[in-house]
């Protein structure tokens, strides 16, 4: 079909012809519209058209239906439809549903109020000022409605880029919020380990209305320990469970399971006693001479748990007393978080002319947080990630 089409130059004269002075509708206008402007622009032409959107039309003329793609839409709505995903056949469906939603639209007042002079993805004014204005670095932003009130927290590495996303978009939580921001404030971390850290205590906090979805907590799988009856420390990936003690959590399956593979080669231990080999003899790394045995009882309990508590040791800070050091706002400054007796007290910025040297005088610099499983999930996550991270252990 394409080999024999003409180019788009060939037919772009007609196209102004048949558009002129009318109302471009389709099923998914910004789309279409975007693709046509795209291919004028090319040719050196700015085509504008009025447009109307049949999926905006429908959700609100016929609401609850279960999707709103052209195909499904029109079998709902017992419309026939031929040479379905054709130019023609596709046009055709858009009339037909177009001319059912004109029936439905008694007081014609949605079918004149969507129509655009100009397309959805196009920024407001008010908008373009709140982006321009705000810094190209890592960060939390907080975004208020016209009474200041906080809608929505969110953190990045790009405050501008991110927050521009946000005015962008068109999926329905972006659109609600372009609609409601007023103002956009932020406050520059340098790290993104304590963005992350204030994201999720501010969520918790001011609990803005499109923060939903991090209000959960943010991870859904832990590694636990126990140990056999034979003397080994086994470990076992599991679904996260706020009654059990957990060694360290992942936010998936996938980067739990990824971790345990690595951990076996790191830490040289046995795919049976860490879940991986299910089996009643011995692990597939025993059979190719890559495991020392613990399997099938032929290591020392006592070797083999020295490697395990050694993984232990690594991700997890319990009762550890210890300052992690990041990324500051300026370059002679540093971000600061401390772990005392494995409990997160707060995190603080410092200078580098200023020593760290015990838990006294951090206690003096850092702002005080909640230290809670989303808090111990971000940390052990954050210094799993970041291998060159600075750990301090400090003296009590």
């Amino acid at each position: 079909m394409l080999r024999n089409a003409p180019k788009f130059f060939e037919v772009a004269k007609r196209i102004v012809e048949i558009t002129e002075d009318c109302i471009v509708v389709a099923h998914n206008s910004q789309f279409d519209y975007r693709i046509l402007r795209t291919e004028f622009r090319r040719l050196g032409f700015e085509f504008k058209r009025k447009t109307l959107c049949t999926v905006d039309l429908a959700k609100e003329l016929i609401p609850g239906q279960d999707s709103y793609s052209l195909g499904k839409l029109t079998r709902a709505l017992g419309i026939p439809v031929s040479d379905r995903h054709r130019a023609a056949g596709d046009a055709m469906a858009t009339v037909k549903l177009f001319k059912m939603l004109l029936d439905k639209d008694l007081n014609k007042t949605i079918v004149q109020d969507s129509i655009k002079s100009e397309p959805k993805y196009k920024m407001a004014p008010n908008l373009k000022t709140i982006v321009e204005e705000l810094p190209a670095l890592t960060g939390i932003y907080y975004m208020h409605d016209s009474y200041g009130n906080i809608i929505y927290i969110g953190k990045s590495k790009n405050i501008r880029s991110r927050v521009n996303q946000h005015f962008t978009n068109t999926n329905n939580k972006s659109k609600k919020i372009q609609l409601q921001v007023a103002a956009v404030t932020y406050e520059t971390t340098g790290s993104e380990l304590v963005a992350l850290l204030k994201e999720s205590e501010e969520i918790k906090r001011n609990k803005p209305i499109h923060n939903r979805a991090l209000r959960r907590t943010l991870f859904t799988h832990a590694l636990y320990s126990f140990v056999d009856e034979n003397g080994y420390i086994n470990l076992k990936i599991d679904k996260a469970d706020g009654r059990k003690k957990a060694i360290t959590t992942f936010a998936n399956r996938q980067s739990s399971k990824s971790f345990m593979f690595k951990a076996v080669d790191d830490y040289q231990l046995c795919q049976k006693l860490t879940g991986l080999y299910n089996t009643k003899t011995s692990c597939f790394k025993y059979d190719i001479k890559e495991c020392f045995g613990a399997c099938v009882n032929e290591e020392d309990p006592e070797l083999y748990n020295e490697r395990v508590y050694k993984l232990i040791e690594k991700n997890s800070y319990e009762n550890q007393h210890m300052a992690i050091i990041d990324r500051g706002r300026e370059v002679d400054e540093r971000s600061v978080l401390l772990i005392e007796n494995g409990v997160f007290k707060g995190l603080g910025f410092f200078n580098l002319n200023y020593q760290i040297t015990n838990i006294e005088v951090l206690e003096n610099l850092i702002t005080p947080m909640e230290n809670n499983r989303d808090t111990q999930h971000i940390i052990q996550n954050y210094i799993r990630k970041n291998k060159n991270l600075k750990i301090l252990q400090l003296k009590k």
